[in-house]
């Protein structure tokens, strides 16, 4: 059982709020070209453009984001471990709200014509590269703010409000298909959550100006203990056990996000024959319980520690895999509260932030677990569907024994190579 460390007082609050709420923007931001991909396609290309040539076009771009997101967290990592982290926590946030800006007002290609896509494609090159920064650069800046004891709370609020960005781009997605109707949305409602999600970027990027940089990297700066040269060489050179755990535990959260919120809606009404709207509704549910699971879990971190709470996590969570897929299988009526008991159990994705950033010393924290986090989504972000599409034409529970692999293998490789550094994770401190 973890040791009692002192409540969070007004100064961690605010963190931990601007920090999650932000966070929570620029998923949102992210994630909300997804939802008007289909207006994106016949706006931004030829007119004589079929379609589906359209569409993959357009989810060629929004790839692009992805392909963005290692480089964007290894770039500004570098400087997070060189000049401070609060500098690029909030230039992240600015990162993002600029392009995302900058899509709601852009002209189409009835106007500037082949430049309004090149136009978008560098928006979302710029959107990829401040998500690459902003999820490790945050978990590594509030856990060196908060006290020892709290760290796991800490990276389930801020995973909550990541998540519940997704929620806002959903919702906002659902409001404006039923405010408008289709003539409306493809001649200009679709900028509407484009705007507001760039306005309220700039909104958080200026509160977070306001907040002050993390007591370990300025103990660092005063002991002129701040990582020379290139920290992420130092990372994977003297840190190759906590880089390979970290890599490991991504490749879990990736499965986890990846197979049970991201493909399951797509997957689930082809395989069981399940109506648009209940799998609609069941996807919001999910999201809404995964946004208060992860809180729950960083709550249980700092309260029992880490080996049991894995443990259940991982048992949890694999659950909650079969629940989805065997349970529609056998029930599709019920796929709400089956896909709402699933996002609840994938809330143990919470346990990755906590592992990575005790795995890393301060003074090449934000490089390794930047670049462990972002290779293993961009590795397993761009295979899992790929594998997923191939394994369900074979076992419509392929998906779950998926999921399943990945939570045995993280749960026992934190279980396994975490002690080296277990003393820190006893104690729940991140210096």
């Amino acid at each position: 059982m973890q040791t009692e460390a002192r409540p969070l007082d007004r100064n961690d609050v605010r963190t931990l709020t601007l920090a999650a709420l932000g966070g929570a923007l620029e998923f949102y931001d992210f994630i909300i070209f997804v939802f008007f991909a289909a207006v994106i396609g016949k706006l931004f290309f030829p007119p004589d453009t079929p379609q589906w040539l359209g569409l993959l076009q357009t989810y060629g771009i929004f790839a692009a984001g992805y392909i963005a997101r290692p480089l964007g967290g290894i770039v500004m990592a570098h400087f997070g471990d060189l000049v401070g982290r609060k500098r690029m926590f909030v230039f992240s946030v600015f990162l993002m709200a600029v392009p995302t800006l900058l899509i709601g007002l852009m002209p189409t290609f009835a106007t500037i014509g082949y430049a309004a896509p090149i136009l978008l494609l560098l928006f979302r090159i710029a959107q990829g590269a401040a998500i690459g920064g902003e999820a490790p650069g945050a978990w590594v800046f509030v856990s060196e703010h908060v006290p020892p004891g709290r760290v796991g709370l800490a990276c389930g609020m801020l995973t909550a409000g990541l998540t519940f960005g997704i929620l806002l781009g959903s919702l906002m997605a659902l409001v404006i298909n039923r405010s408008f109707p289709p003539a409306e949305i493809s001649d200009w409602a679709w900028r509407i959550p484009f705007l507001t999600g760039g306005a309220f970027g700039l909104i958080a990027m200026y509160l977070r100006r306001f907040l002050e940089e993390t007591p370990v990297f300025e103990a660092m700066r005063a002991r002129a203990e701040q990582a020379r040269g290139i920290p992420l060489i130092k990372a994977l050179a003297g840190h190759g056990g906590a880089m390979a755990v970290s890599l490991v535990a991504s490749w879990m959260l990736t499965a986890a996000i990846v197979v049970l919120i991201l493909l399951a809606p797509t997957n689930l009404p082809g395989l069981f024959g399940i109506d648009a709207v209940s799998m609609s509704l069941a996807n919001l549910a999910a999201t809404a319980t995964l946004t208060l699971s992860a809180v729950f879990t960083g709550w249980c971190l700092d309260r029992f520690g880490l080996r049991p709470v894995m443990a259940v996590a991982a048992l949890a969570l694999i659950g909650g895999a079969y629940a989805l897929y065997a349970g529609a299988q056998a029930r599709p009526d019920l796929v709400i509260a089956l896909y709402a008991f699933t996002g609840f159990t994938v809330g143990a994705v919470s346990i990755v932030p906590y592992v990575m950033v005790h795995a890393f010393p301060p003074e090449v924290r934000f490089s390794g677990v930047s670049f462990a986090y972002n290779l293993a989504y961009a590795v397993f972000g761009a295979l899992t569907p790929i594998l997923i599409g191939w394994v369900i034409l074979r076992d419509p529970l392929g998906p779950a024994h998926y999921v399943a692999a990945a939570a045995l293998v993280g749960a026992a490789t934190i279980l396994t190579f975490a002690r080296p550094y277990s003393a820190a994770l006893a104690s729940g401190r991140a210096t």
